[in-house]
């Protein structure tokens, strides 16, 4: 299962710790259950959890293809630099070629030092394009329309 704690630790990185909601019943139920809205991989490290990779299915109108996209890839400080990270996301691509995938994409902030790691995977950054989001009081508001 996904550590609360690596979740309050990734946020921390993130700066953004103020926006944790998830509690260990959402989680269960919308990663562990019948009703999965995600996939969730885990790397352990001689029995001990070294980090994990959250994703999704998405779907291009372009290509008539699905992808995946990469909603979180937590590595644990003391096992970083040891290929954990790239364990992680190889797994994903391979699972996204299995399932016909044509891309798999994720987002990453500006500042995060990860971006050079993504990279040197050949990732590409978008410069074209911007990523929008609607939360909490935008969606509510909008919904009851």
């Amino acid at each position: 299962m996904v550590k609360k704690s690596y979740i309050h630790e990734l946020a921390r990185f993130e700066k953004l710790s103020d926006q944790v909601e998830a509690n260990e019943e959402q989680l269960r139920s919308t990663l562990f259950s019948e009703k999965t809205v995600a996939k969730v991989l885990i790397a352990e490290i001689k029995g001990r959890n070294a980090g994990f990779l959250l994703y999704f299915y998405n779907y291009s109108t372009f290509l008539g293809r699905p992808g995946i996209y990469i909603e979180d890839l937590y590595v644990n400080p003391k096992y970083r630099n040891k290929g954990v990270g790239k364990a992680l996301m190889k797994y994903c691509i391979k699972l996204a070629k299995e399932f016909g995938c044509k891309r798999v994409e994720w987002a990453a902030l500006n500042w995060n030092p990860a971006r050079k790691f993504y990279e040197k995977l050949g990732a590409k950054p978008f410069d074209d394009w911007v990523l929008y989001r609607l939360t909490d009081k935008k969606l509510k508001e909008l919904a009851d329309i």
